[in-house]
């Protein structure tokens, strides 16, 4: 993910709008991106973005450089899609691997824009069981890198409370696919490896 310069977010923090544009542009898209992905709708993660960069801007000033800007800024994306989950009990695609549930880049034809639809119409049926905290922390963790610690931070969690929500997420998710006859090699070994990783509890 892009790293902006410390300068840059000194200059925001002292309400340089000029720098402020810089940090929208470098960082729109891993925010979209998140947005998207937990509620799985372009227009609500486009209004989700907006809305999360208004936040950013009202409270820049508490900003901690000693602190990842990134892990800071995505913490304000997953917490205001986690209220608009519980809000409207919205469900949010698949895991990132999956080929057919990246987000769309491009034109595709008519029969492999059917397929996608079809395969993210099943997914999100299969992660209809995750609660919002737990997609956010599925999302952080597989697509973002975050580390166990930076979860922590960012969901307001505990160390141990966000392995156990992976753990558990993971086991569901694997166990969904499995009776839903999803066979997609590619995702199961993704899911299955890093169930094996998991830490004993």
């Amino acid at each position: 993910m892009y790293h902006i310069e410390p300068e840059i977010l000194s200059q925001v923090q002292i309400g340089n709008q000029e720098a402020f544009t810089h940090l929208v542009e470098s960082y729109q898209r891993p925010v979209y991106n998140l947005c998207y992905r937990m509620l799985g709708d372009a227009v609500e993660a486009e209004d989700a973005s907006q809305e999360t960069f208004l936040r950013v801007y009202k409270n820049i000033k508490y900003y901690d450089h000693k602190r990842p800007f990134s892990t800071w800024l995505l913490s304000i994306a997953a917490h205001y899609c986690i209220d608009l989950l519980r809000k409207r009990r919205m469900v949010m695609i698949s895991m990132d691997s999956h080929p057919y549930l990246d987000i769309p880049d491009g034109a595709p034809g008519p029969e492999t824009a059917y397929h996608v639809m079809e395969d993210q119409k099943r997914v999100q049926t299969m992660l209809k069981s995750l609660s919002p905290h737990d997609r956010a922390a599925v999302v952080m963790y597989y697509w973002y890198d975050f580390s166990y610690e930076e979860i922590a931070q960012s969901l307001s969690l505990t160390v141990s409370a966000v392995k156990s929500r992976l753990h558990r997420a993971r086991i569901t998710l694997a166990q969904t696919w499995q009776e839903q006859g999803m066979n997609n090699f590619s995702v199961k070994r993704n899911v299955e490896r890093k169930t094996h990783e998991s830490p004993a509890f």
